[in-house]
């Protein structure tokens, strides 16, 4: 736990990105997500001092997995070790670009309850660029559930919590019943009935609610996330100049209001000159 903490302070990674819009920014969750996922293994194991003091673990080390749940495992291969005693853990790992067009995660978690060990997690973690619309990623604060948990709380508003009724809310649960399922097994719960292809939609459930808030309540810049995404999302929204100059000074009053620090609404003014200065050459 202690290592999944400190891994945003220490995390390290060769990526950067410059020379796109900021309207097209959403589209970076889900290529980047990916490879920042991948970077989080490598410098878990970085960091085995933290998880590992005592070098009792040294066979192990976190590995990613494909198509398989959780996607990534502390593991070994080496010979001798029986096959309970294989896998240690399993971590559900997730990350969420801050300015992500939905405001909250998108990504789905259909795993079974009956296929997460009671030391496997779900984690969660934020990140953005360091110059806010290019740079390098960074890590934020991680989300941090009990994988099991989140599945049956996710379940539980899937049937309960949603006010539907009805075959709506049937779930068929997964076929596989123990931990660390192979590929090619049946180890995600499905819905019975799902258009809108929300199964499995943890923010949207509540499980992070208080979370989010908080994050999005954070300055990057002197300006506070949400604002951050509000912004991109009045272009993204593809309206006009008068439209988005009555959003801008909606937001402005909005920020007045919520009482940002002096030094936070003089960055905001200066992000929305910019945004005029944009606007006056479309």
């Amino acid at each position: 736990m202690d290592a999944l903490h400190a891994l945003p302070s220490r995390f390290r990674t060769s990526l950067r990105i410059a020379g796109i819009s900021a309207t097209d920014l959403f589209t970076l969750n889900t290529p980047l997500g990916a490879a920042i996922e991948a970077s989080v293994v490598e410098n878990l194991n970085d960091l085995r001092e933290l998880w590992d003091p005592e070098g009792k673990y040294e066979i192990y080390s976190f590995v990613r997995q494909a198509q398989v749940f959780p996607d990534v495992r502390l593991q070994t291969t080496a010979p001798g070790v029986s096959e309970a005693e294989r896998i240690l853990m399993g971590i559900e790992l997730k990350g969420w670009f801050i300015l992500s067009k939905e405001g909250e995660p998108s990504f789905r978690y259909k795993a079974s309850p009956a296929v997460c060990s009671p030391q496997d997690l779900m984690v969660v973690y934020p990140w953005g660029l360091d110059e806010v619309v290019s740079g390098s990623p960074r890590l934020m604060r991680p989300f941090i559930e009990e994988a099991r948990y989140a599945a049956e709380h996710r379940n539980h508003y899937w049937r309960v919590l949603r006010g539907v009724t009805g075959p709506a809310t049937d779930i068929v649960t997964a076929t596989v019943t123990v931990p660390y399922p192979s590929k090619g097994q049946k180890f995600n719960d499905e819905p019975a009935h799902d258009q809108g292809k929300n199964f499995g939609r943890v923010a949207r459930g509540g499980l992070m609610e208080p979370f989010i808030i908080g994050l999005l309540e954070q300055p990057v810049s002197g300006i506070p996330i949400k604002h951050w995404q509000a912004f991109l999302k009045i272009f993204a929204e593809g309206v006009g100049p008068e439209a988005i100059d009555t959003k801008l000074k909606k937001m402005r009053k909005e920020a007045e209001e919520a009482e940002l620090t002096s030094e936070g609404l003089e960055a905001f003014d200066r992000i929305q000159d910019g945004l005029r200065e944009l606007i006056s050459k479309l």
